[in-house]
C-alpha cells in the first residue's frame, strides 16, 4: 500500500459512491465475523447453492462499485496528463497489489501463531481480492482501449462463453450440462488449475474459480457503463436517477427470466446472478446518488465514509484480526472447573455474549463488535484524514 493521503475536497468525489463503498464495506465485515458458524440468521450466510441472501449482495457490489470507480480514477488521471501507457502501467501495479495482499491475508499467520496450521502445498491462491484485481486489471484494459458503447458486446460474449461451458462440455463422470455442486465443469477446470489451493471448505473447487470470473468480469463491466454514464451524460442529475432506477429494475426482470435456464447462484457466479447484482447495485447507488448527491442529505453518513474511505485497507486488518481470533488461544474454565485452552475468540463468546443471548443474537451480537471495533479504526483514520490508497 501507498503511503497515506489526504482526502480530496468534497466536491470533487461522489459523496454517494463513497457511502455506497462503505455500506458494503460494513456490511461485509458483519458476514464475514459470525460469532458461532452454527448458529447466523440466514441472510448473513451465503446461500448454500442455487438462490441469493443478502450476504450475496456483497461481493458483486464491490465488484460493481470497482467498475464505476474506474472511469473516475481513469478522468482524473488523464486531466493530469497520463497517457495510456502510464495508466496501463498503473492498473498493472495496482491489480498485481491487490492480488498478492489477497493471497497473504489467506496465508496469514502461516502458522506461526498459536495452534494455526499451514501448508504451501494447501495455502489458497484464489480469494475476493484476487478476483477483484483479475476484473479490475482486464476490465480496466478493456476500458482504456474499447469504446464503453461495445461494452454490450463483451458482457454479451462472456457469459455466453461461460454458458457454453457449463452446459456443453462434459467431464470425467458428470454429464455436459450439469449445474450441480461439486459436479460441473468449473469444479472439473479448478481441480485440474487450482488442486490443492482451493478454499478447504469446498475443495476441489473453489467459490473465486476459473470460469466463474468471466460473468464475475461482466459484474465489473457493468459498473463501468453506469459510471461512464454516470460521469459523461449531459442529462440532468434527475434524469440519471431514473436511468438508475430503470436499468436496474430490467436487470432483475431479465435475471429472473434467465434463472428459468440459467440458475442463480452465486458459488458459480451464473450470469443470471451476475444481472441480478448489477441490478440490485443500480438500485441502491440511485438511492444513494439521490438522496446524498442530488437533494444534498448528509445526516448520519459520516458512519459510511468511515469504512468506504479505507475500504480495502479496513477489509484486510478485519481479515488480520478475523485470523488472529481464531487461533490465539487462552486458558478458559471448563464444564467441570478444569482449565482448558480455548479460542480467543470463543473465549469472547462463552463469556460475553452466550450467557446474555440466545445462541443466534449472541452471534449477531459479536458480529456486530467486530464492526464497531472496525468503525473505531476507520474512525481515528479518519478524523486525521488519512486515507490508505493501493
Amino acid at each position: 500500500m501507498s503511503a497515506l493521503v489526504t482526502e480530496p475536497r468534497a466536491s470533487q468525489r461522489l459523496v454517494s459512491l463513497d457511502v455506497f463503498r462503505g455500506f458494503t464495506m460494513a456490511a461485509m465485515v458483519l458476514v464475514n465475523n459470525g460469532g458461532d458458524g452454527n448458529h447466523i440468521y440466514p441472510q448473513l450466510a451465503h446461500a448454500y447453492w442455487h438462490g441469493w441472501t443478502f450476504t450475496d449482495w456483497i461481493f458483486p457490489f464491490f465488484l460493481w462499485i470497482s467498475g464505476m470507480s474506474t472511469t473516475y480514477a481513469v478522468a482524473v488521471r488523464r486531466s493530469r496528463g497520463a497517457t495510456t501507457q502510464d495508466l496501463v502501467l498503473q492498473v498493472l501495479r495496482r491489480s498485481a497489489l491487490i492480488f498478492l495482499i489477497g493471497v497473504f491475508l489467506n496465508g496469514f499467520p502461516f502458522g506461526l501463531i498459536g495452534d494455526a496450521a499451514f501448508s504451501f502445498a494447501a495455502w489458497r491462491i484464489p480469494g475476493v481480492l484476487q478476483r477483484i484485481a483479475i476484473c479490475y486489471l482486464l476490465g480496466s484494459l478493456v476500458y482504456l482501449w474499447m469504446p464503453s458503447r461495445r461494452f454490450w458486446y463483451v458482457i454479451a460474449g462472456l457469459f455466453l462463453a461461460y454458458w457454453v461451458m457449463m452446459e456443453f462440455i462434459p467431464v470425467p463422470g458428470v454429464e455436459a450440462g450439469s449445474w450441480e455442486r461439486g459436479k460441473n465443469v468449473a469444479a472439473y477446470v479448478d481441480e485440474l488449475v487450482i488442486g490443492t489451493h482451493a478454499y478447504m471448505r469446498t475443495h476441489p473447487w473453489d467459490p473465486e474459480g476459473i470460469i466463474s470470473t468471466l460473468p464475475a468480469l461482466g459484474t465489473f463491466l457493468f459498473g463501468v457503463l453506469a459510471g461512464d454514464y454516470l460521469r459523461g451524460s449531459r442529462s440532468g442529475s434527475e434524469e440519471k436517477t431514473s436511468w438508475f432506477f430503470v436499468s436496474g429494475c430490467i436487470l432483475l426482470v431479465a435475471a429472473v427470466v434467465l434463472d428459468m435456464w440459467v440458475p442463480i447462484n452465486k458459488r458459480l457466479w451464473t450470469p443470471s446472478y451476475a444481472m441480478m447484482m448489477a441490478g440490485w447495485a443500480h438500485l441502491v447507488f440511485a438511492s444513494c446518488y439521490f438522496l446524498i448527491d442530488v437533494k444534498g442529505f448528509r445526516k448520519g453518513i459520516t458512519v459510511f465514509l468511515v469504512f468506504g474511505m479505507n475500504a480495502i485497507f479496513i477489509y484486510a486488518v478485519s481479515s488480520l484480526l478475523e485470523s488472529l481470533v481464531d487461533v490465539v488461544t487462552v486458558v478458559s474454565t471448563g464444564a467441570g472447573g478444569e482449565p482448558v485452552t480455548i479460542s480467543l475468540k470463543a473465549m469472547l463468546m462463552q463469556h460475553v455474549f452466550t450467557p446474555v443471548l440466545s445462541p443466534y443474537n449472541a452471534s449477531l451480537a459479536y458480529a456486530l463488535a467486530f464492526v464497531f471495533v472496525m468503525y473505531l479504526m476507520g474512525l481515528i483514520l479518519w478524523k486525521k484524514k488519512w486515507f490508505v490508497k493501493i
